[in-house]
């Protein structure tokens, strides 16, 4: 019986090391990648973020330009279970109730305590187009009388867990749009400069230094400057993702041709040049595919960059500009340290951009370890 029983032990790890070593490149990678729990763990943070941003208007609780006058600088309202009469099975939230402490001339607001709010799934509230299309006025939850602020509100009463959502598809998808612009760029100057050398090379490298000699600071501001003030909030949200994109491109073009170097000389290279096929084709079905694996990792370390860049722009006035909304421009409303200080749910957006790069940080961790998919 044992004899029986290791002898399908060894046919399973047999058919084992076949499936293993017949498998695709990218089978191991996706094989790979799987074991990595922190870079799943970051990819479904990532699915969460960009889904919640896709449908934003149906995930808030209002209209992010709605103000509500009577709650200026309203503290968060934390989801509750038990009320003074006892457990409850739905959640609810305290209204607030403003009142002046004279003592320390400063408005307070109180818990009311006596009437409960009581949270309702799907309903009816302030009406929206969702992507601009579709005319809607139903969210995903809310309260049946009285106010829901999650993340408390801004200096014009304006619910900042609806404008967190709102921002985060500004923030997200200029990461993305950035990337894209980035990898059409640093792919075709660093194709050329591998591909061809010579004076193409030394005119996309003298470039590249170029670009990365100028100070960032400086250079953003005098671009930022160059942005016509009547310009719409559409045309400022393509400019900086342009803007973004003309800074952040010449590392991946240094990559793609320190790889196009060190393959251009292969046997399918020289291959694919006798049988006809032109540079531009070379480059692009046989050069780039070859390191396809490192090309991704390189771009999902970049979004966070971009993020990072958008939010440092727009929290110094030279990127996004209201009524514009994005994580850096909300922070910018968190620059005086005293309203920090009184208000400090303002600093919110600043965990949403740190949860962000994390979760793109240890997907990138996951790729990076995964595009070697033969090393232990």
């Amino acid at each position: 019986m044992s004899e029986a029983v290791a002898a399908g032990i060894g046919a399973s790890d047999a058919a084992a090391n076949e499936r293993y070593y017949l498998a695709s490149q990218w089978q191991l990678i996706r094989r790979k990648f799987a074991r990595h729990k922190l870079a799943k763990a970051g990819l479904v943070v990532l699915a969460v973020l960009y889904f919640v941003s896709i449908f934003a208007e149906f995930f808030a609780i209002q209209d992010i330009a709605k103000r509500d006058t009577d709650n200026i600088y309203a503290p968060p309202q934390r989801i509750r279970f038990v009320s003074e009469q006892g457990f409850s099975p739905r959640p609810f939230v305290y209204p607030l109730r403003l009142e002046m402490d004279r003592e320390k001339f400063r408005k307070v607001y109180h818990l009311e305590t006596s009437q409960p709010s009581y949270l309702r799934l799907l309903v009816r509230g302030d009406e929206y187009r969702l992507w601009n299309l579709f005319r809607s006025d139903l969210h995903l939850f809310g309260v049946e009388h009285g106010t829901l602020y999650l993340l408390g509100t801004d200096k014009f009463g304006r619910d900042m867990f609806s404008r967190v959502l709102y921002a985060a598809r500004t923030s997200l998808s200029i990461g993305l749009i950035g990337v894209a612009m980035t990898f059409v760029i640093g792919c075709s100057l660093g194709g050329i400069s591998g591909f061809f050398g010579g004076r193409s090379d030394m005119a996309v490298q003298r470039l590249i230094e170029f670009m990365q000699s100028i100070p960032t600071i400086p250079l953003w501001m005098a671009l930022s400057a160059a942005m016509p003030r009547n310009w719409s909030p559409l045309q400022i949200y393509f400019a900086i993702t342009i803007i973004l994109s003309i800074v952040s491109w010449g590392g991946l073009a240094r990559v793609v041709r320190g790889k196009l170097l060190q393959l251009r000389a292969e046997d399918f290279v020289m291959a694919a040049t006798i049988a006809g096929t032109g540079p531009g084709a070379t480059i692009v079905r046989h050069l780039l595919p070859s390191f396809m694996s490192y090309l991704i990792v390189n771009l999902t370390l970049a979004v966070p960059g971009m993020i990072l860049g958008e939010t440092a722009l727009s929290f110094l006035g030279l990127g996004l500009r209201p009524p514009v909304v994005s994580w850096g421009v909300l922070l910018k409303e968190a620059q005086n340290v005293r309203t920090v200080a009184l208000h400090p749910w303002l600093l919110v957006p600043g965990l949403w951009v740190i949860v962000t790069v994390l979760a793109f940080n240890f997907v990138g961790d996951g790729l990076r370890d995964a595009a070697d998919p033969y090393k232990q």
